[in-house]
């Protein structure tokens, strides 16, 4: 008994760091990935994290109406039926249990660099969460998309890579999804990742009115090619522009404040390296 209790806690601990999978998952979810910006039911004074992860925003978009979806482990509303096997293969191919595929706001073309253990530890967490009944409406389609591969994604990463600073800044901002929101539509209605991957200029409304995504790449008028790494730093964490305006939502900078020191450093290491686009 006692050798197979130190096999199991074995495995759930990383080498690196000694953090168990659930504490990566939640790493993941809470910070990272930003997962509250769009499953948490949001309100006047922001997130409600009374019922973290049940279901939150709608998004009413030319191609699709959806509603962040309940991903807490209930069994009527939410994930609770799904096995460990067809939640990892749903977050990355977007292709839920029954066959059905999630809108393309699920940011799931960026999750295929995900590795095989932040897969186990996304799971994990997942399933650790209070199970919250709440049931979302179903998604509307008014249009068919073609599927899209982001800039960086496509195929996973192993834990090896991630030891090289701007491979692992590479990951985490495709692992953020950073350049879904930072890259604007094209003519189809599909992000224009090959032309102005970074550029900026979507439009997003909510309950914080309207905000414009801001250029990420180098370019040193309109992106952050001259921006401090603090002054990119604060921005990402404090949600504060160089010029001292406050960013809005769904910029998820209460997310990132809870960021690694060092994965900070990677991001806006390899942040540094998208090609300007003005």
């Amino acid at each position: 008994m006692r050798m197979a209790f130190g096999i199991a806690l074995a495995l759930l601990m990383s080498p690196a760091v000694g953090e168990t999978l659930v504490e990566r998952g939640a790493y993941l979810v809470n910070s990272v990935m930003a997962c509250h910006n769009c499953h948490t039911p949001r309100g006047p004074q922001g997130l409600d994290l009374s019922r973290a992860l049940s279901g939150g925003q709608t998004f009413d978009e030319p191609a699709f109406k959806v509603t962040g979806s309940n991903i807490t482990p209930d069994k009527d509303t939410g994930i609770g039926t799904w096995s460990d096997v067809e939640l990892k293969r749903f977050l990355v191919s977007g292709i839920k249990p029954n066959g059905t595929a999630a809108a393309p706001i699920m940011p799931t073309a960026f999750y295929t660099v995900l590795t095989a253990r932040d897969l186990d530890a996304l799971a994990a967490y997942l399933r650790s969460v209070q199970p919250v009944h709440h049931e979302t409406p179903a998604p509307e389609y008014k249009i068919m998309l073609t599927p899209e591969t982001p800039s960086y994604a496509g195929k996973p990463v192993s834990e090896g890579d991630l030891e090289d600073k701007l491979a692992r800044g590479r990951y985490l901002l495709t692992i953020a999804h950073c350049l879904e929101c930072h890259t604007p539509e094209g003519p189809s209605v599909v992000h224009d990742f090959a032309g102005a991957s970074g550029k900026g200029g979507r439009t997003f409304k909510g309950p914080w009115g309207e905000s414009v995504s801001a250029n990420i790449t180098a370019d040193p008028a309109a992106g952050l090619g001259g921006w401090s790494d603090d002054e990119i730093k604060r921005a990402i964490t404090q949600g504060i522009a160089r010029d001292g305006h406050k960013l809005k939502p769904p910029m998820a900078y209460a997310s990132y404040a809870t960021m690694a020191p060092q994965d900070l450093d990677a991001i806006v290491a390899f942040v540094r390296t998208l090609p300007p686009r003005n």
